[in-house]
């Protein structure tokens, strides 16, 4: 029988569990991907006394199938296409283009609306811990990491890529992208993150702003 995570808090909660070698550590921060990152990554966070940020990122969809990830973007300009599924699903450059532009406006207004003009999180020589829900083509997540690799000296010096659940080859699947994968779940059979939900509704804006309020952040030392 396949584990199902109560909801998104509750993944997050057994995420933490396999990340306690970075509790309590003055070098670690947490960065979630939004929307339905930041639940699991507020509950990493909490358990590990650690900092919690967001990492904006926005999945790039397949115009007639928006939840089949052609590519995402990130903050500060990272960008990751799957050419061969762009050519595998007829998207041409046009309609790519029609999508990244569409992305890159909405990527700027939350940018603007989670942080309310504060600066991101001071990553640089740090362990960075990266959140999500889940993971399916591992599109957004890439786009993430590289993003954070991009950052020059003002990279982190670790990147944790952690996750609740995951196909089997989700680690194989990001490469080298990250220093570190950990996963509660890698299911044999995996069709979708929501699969194994029992409730997997949408995280909305104002539930981010919410918990981004609540989290605990401790200055840096």
């Amino acid at each position: 029988m396949e584990r199902i995570f109560l909801n998104r808090a509750a993944a997050g909660r057994a995420l933490a569990q396999h990340l306690q070698a970075y509790a309590q550590r003055p070098d670690v921060i947490v960065l979630a991907l939004p929307r339905g990152g930041v639940p699991v990554g507020f509950e990493v966070a909490t358990a590990l006394n650690a900092p919690l940020d967001v990492l904006m990122v926005r999945k790039l969809g397949v115009p007639w199938q928006t939840e089949l990830a052609m590519g995402a973007i990130a903050s500060g300009g990272a960008l990751h296409v799957d050419r061969r599924l762009m050519r595998e699903a007829g998207v041409s450059e046009a309609q790519f283009e029609s999508v990244l532009a569409d992305a890159q406006r909405e990527l700027a207004r939350r940018e603007a609306l989670y942080r309310e003009h504060q600066p991101a999180a001071d990553v640089a020589g740090r362990t960075a811990i990266v959140v999500d829900d889940g993971m399916a083509t591992g599109a957004t997540l890439l786009a993430a990491l590289r993003a954070l690799r991009g950052l020059g000296e003002r990279a982190p010096a670790k990147l944790v890529a952690a996750l609740p659940v995951a196909p089997a080859d989700a680690e194989d699947r990001l490469g080298d992208a990250a220093d570190e994968f950990v996963c509660a779940l890698t299911p044999p059979v995996f069709f979708s993150v929501g699969q194994f939900y029992l409730d997997f509704g949408e995280t909305t804006d104002d539930d981010v702003r919410a918990l981004l309020g609540a989290a605990f952040m401790p200055p840096r030392p």
